[in-house]
C-alpha cells in the first residue's frame, strides 16, 4: 500500500453526511419521476420524429444553398449578427455596472444595490425579454439585439466583477505613490490586468448568445427560429432538415473558433 493510499484510508469518514446527501438525492430523483408522463407518447409522435430524421438526411438543397432572404445562409447570417451585436451591447454596458458592483472599488451600499440590479436582470428569462421588446420595437432583429444585450449584462457583469475584485491592488498603490492620476491608474494599472479576462468572458458569452438568438426567433425576434417553427408546423420536414443542418454546422464552427480564441487569451 502506497503512502497516498494510507493517507486516504486514514482520513475520517463522515458516514452520516454521506447518508443524508444520498437520501436527499434519491428523494429528489423520485419526486422528479412523478412528473414524467409517457401517456402522450404514441405512434404519431414517433412518426414525426422519424420524419424529422428523414428531413435531416434529405434536406432541401435549394433552401440550403440559395442566398435569398428566405435561405438558410441569410437566416444564419442574421442570427450571427443579432448575437454579435447583442453581445457587444451587453459587454459595453456591463463594464460600468461591474465597476459599480465591485466591493473593493466603491462603497458597500453602491455595490450592494448594483448587485441587486444584476440579480434582477439575470432572473428574467430571455424569452420574456424578447416578448417585451417585441411590444416596444416590433417584430424583427432589433428586438433580438435588445434582448441579447440585456440578458448578456447579467452574466457578463457578474464575471467582470469577480475579475475586478481579484485585482492586484499593489500595482495601484505603487502608481498612487508616484503621483499617477485616476485615469492613468485605470489605463495602465487596471485595464492591462482585466482586458484578457474580459475578452475571454465576452467570447464565451457570444457562444451562448448564438443559441439564444436561435431560440428568440420563435417569438419573432429575428433569426432562424421563426422559419424553423413555421416549417415544423407546416410539416415541411425537408426544410426543417436544411435549417437544422445549417444551425448545427454554424454552432460547431463558432464554438471551435471561440475555444481557440479563449485558449490564446488565457495563455497570453
Amino acid at each position: 500500500m502506497t503512502e497516498v493510499e494510507k493517507q486516504l484510508h486514514a482520513s475520517p469518514r463522515n458516514y452520516r453526511y454521506i447518508a443524508v446527501v444520498t437520501l436527499l438525492v434519491l428523494v429528489l430523483f423520485g419526486w422528479s419521476l412523478l412528473v414524467v408522463n409517457f401517456r402522450d407518447v404514441n405512434a404519431g409522435g414517433f412518426k414525426i420524429a422519424l420524419n424529422i430524421l428523414k428531413g435531416i438526411v434529405t434536406p432541401d438543397p435549394d433552401l440550403l444553398f440559395n442566398v435569398t432572404k428566405q435561405s438558410v445562409l441569410y437566416l444564419l447570417a442574421e442570427t450571427v449578427a443579432i448575437a454579435f451585436l447583442g453581445t457587444i451591447v451587453g459587454a459595453v454596458l456591463s463594464v460600468p455596472l461591474a465597476f459599480l458592483a465591485a466591493s473593493n472599488l466603491v462603497p458597500k451600499p453602491v455595490s450592494w444595490l448594483t448587485r441587486l440590479l444584476l440579480i434582477v436582470i439575470r432572473t428574467i428569462p430571455a424569452l420574456v425579454y424578447g416578448l417585451i421588446f417585441i411590444r416596444v420595437s416590433g417584430l424583427g432583429p432589433f428586438a433580438g439585439v435588445l434582448t441579447i444585450g440585456l440578458t448578456s449584462i447579467g452574466m457578463l457583469a457578474k464575471l467582470y466583477v469577480d475579475a475586478i475584485e481579484e485585482l492586484d491592488t499593489k500595482v495601484l498603490e505603487s502608481m498612487t505613490s508616484i503621483g499617477c492620476t485616476t485615469f492613468e491608474k485605470i489605463r495602465y494599472g487596471i485595464f492591462p490586468q482585466l482586458l484578457s479576462i474580459f475578452l475571454s468572458v465576452t467570447i464565451y458569452r457570444f457562444d451562448m448568445n448564438m443559441r439564444e438568438a436561435s431560440i428568440l426567433g420563435l417569438v419573432g425576434a429575428g433569426g432562424i427560429g421563426a422559419p424553423l417553427i413555421f416549417a415544423m408546423n407546416s410539416y415541411k420536414w425537408h426544410q426543417v432538415g436544411s435549417l437544422l443542418i445549417g444551425l448545427v454546422v454554424l454552432i460547431l464552427i463558432i464554438e471551435l473558433i471561440s475555444n481557440k480564441l479563449r485558449a490564446k487569451l488565457v495563455k497570453g
